[in-house]
């Protein structure tokens, strides 16, 4: 049995007839996209980087020391802003670059699928997916779960119109490329379900190579790194594991449901869940889907099967790890998922209002669900990105606070917030215990004296044992007190 994507060519016009001009319905979307960063989330994190941001943008900053790498973490996002580092240290610099990367992108992967679904519907499922206010946020950050979202989108796309397109498979090893230098695992969920089809389907067997080759190039690096740095492959999956708290079977839906609307990583996830009359549209999604797949599956002579069910498999599978086999949660883990589900359910909509009259009821609910999904994210984005710009403002408070004490480059500082406090205050950072565990005690000590040190440490926590003669000082408006050595 094989499976035909048949994809839209457009017919010729006659000679002397002018064709109407098409509304450029996609890159509308990528503008208001952009526009919509620039508006409600740049002026908030305009100045600061956030906690996770400054691993990756100290990685290849000549100007800072690069922050502790964990296992678990991708170079890709590195990659990606190395060079604007390498000419300037300005954080709104890298907002806009990032905004207008973030919209290109947006543009550029959802038009791989204009010839399977069509202007209309590829414009609308990329409104669905960049009307997260998740999404938008992500945007002008340096982080990988968005690019992890735009190649699975792009990847997709490419297998399921490589039947007919022999280029299209050197597109999908380069877009799988990409994906994996930026998250390997979750470049590696995304392959599943395209090797699964490639090999029970005849017609897409020539795909196998090219996804198997593009994720082995991009993994070369980490590869690399693994051996370098870590011990081998095996130690480095070890301690990845157990940086994320033991990569075992768990359900974490729950985590996931609370984590929704905020905060930006719940771990451990105990807070309640913010809002929950805005995220009604969360239960909706996994319902569209399913009627999506069921309206595909009955009706194959509008489309191919395939078109539907392939991103949806791939959905699911890169959300798999993030629902079952963690336990704790972050808004953006889901981002990939969110975008393969657009596309059905950005498909069910305009044959839904295509067909009139006929489906009426069901027309205007599905019109509902989606006008309530962009209505809730419009009124979360504001003050999600204003806690964000917040939470941030507090390392860069303690930056400056620390420089004030002499606290200045080259210098080292330690606890656990010390890794964005230190990049920001233009100093090297270790932690002792915890996930970025990259030091000893002892070897902390021997580099007292040489250098200006100073611990970070939370209100209601004790200071280390080798901090105790040394001075207090509090840190105004962070929470932190920290503890410089008497000289």
């Amino acid at each position: 049995m094989t499976t035909t994507v048949v994809v839209e060519r457009r017919p010729a016009t006659p000679v002397g007839v002018r064709r109407p001009r098409r509304v450029p319905w996609l890159a509308l979307v990528a503008c208001a996209y952009a526009a919509v960063q620039l508006a409600l989330v740049v002026p908030h994190t305009a100045h600061v980087l956030g906690w996770d941001e400054t691993v990756y943008v100290s990685q290849y900053d000549p100007r800072a020391p690069a922050a502790y790498f964990s296992s678990p973490r991708s170079r890709g996002v590195s990659f990606l802003v190395a060079p604007l580092m390498a000419v300037t240290d300005s954080v709104l610099a890298l907002r806009i670059v990032l905004v207008v990367l973030s919209a290109a992108a947006l543009y550029a992967v959802f038009r791989v699928w204009r010839p399977l679904l069509g202007d209309v519907t590829t414009a609308l499922a990329a409104l669905l997916f960049g009307g997260l206010w998740s999404a938008q946020l992500a945007g002008s950050q340096a982080m990988p779960n968005l690019w992890v979202a735009y190649g699975a989108v792009a990847a997709v796309g490419w297998f399921l119109r490589a039947p007919g397109e022999p280029r299209a498979h050197w597109w999908l090893a380069g877009v799988l490329l990409a994906t994996t230098l930026v998250r390997l695992p979750d470049a590696g969920w995304l392959a599943l379900p395209l090797l699964i089809g490639a090999v029970c389907f005849r017609a897409r067997r020539r795909a196998v190579p090219f996804v198997l080759g593009g994720m082995a190039v991009g993994a070369v690096q980490w590869v690399a790194e693994a051996y370098a740095r870590f011990g081998g492959i095996g130690e480095r999956l070890h301690r990845s594991s157990t940086t994320e708290g033991g990569m075992a079977f768990h359900v974490n839906v729950a985590h996931a449901w609370h984590s929704l609307n905020g905060p930006q990583l719940c771990r451990p996830c105990t807070v309640p869940l913010a809002r929950p009359e805005l995220t009604l549209w969360w239960l909706a999604l996994p319902l569209l889907a399913a009627v999506a797949l069921g309206r595909a599956a009955h009706d194959r002579k509008a489309r191919p099967l395939a078109v539907t069910a392939l991103p949806l498999s791939c959905a699911l599978s890169l959300a798999f790890p993030y629902l079952f086999l963690i336990t704790y949660s972050a808004p953006r883990f889901l981002l990939p998922a969110y975008a393969l589900l657009s596309l059905p359910v950005a498909a069910l909509v305009t044959r839904a209002v295509s067909a009139g009259r006929r489906e009426a009821p069901v027309t205007a609910l599905i019109c509902l669900a989606v006008s309530a999904q962009l209505a809730t994210q419009a009124a979360l984005l504001p003050g999600v990105s204003a806690d964000v710009g917040t939470v941030s403002a507090r390392y860069q408070a303690a930056a400056h606070a620390l420089n004030s004490l002499g606290v200045r480059p080259p210098c080292l500082i330690t606890g656990p917030s010390a890794l964005p406090v230190a990049y920001d205050a233009g100093c090297a950072s270790a932690e002792t215990r915890g996930n970025n565990a990259s030091t000893t005690s002892g070897a902390l000590l021997d580099r007292v004296g040489r250098e200006p040190f100073a611990v970070l440490v939370p209100e209601g926590r004790q200071r280390p044992g080798y901090a105790r003669t040394w001075t207090p000082h509090p840190l105004p408006g962070t929470r932190w007190t920290a503890y410089v050595p008497r000289r």
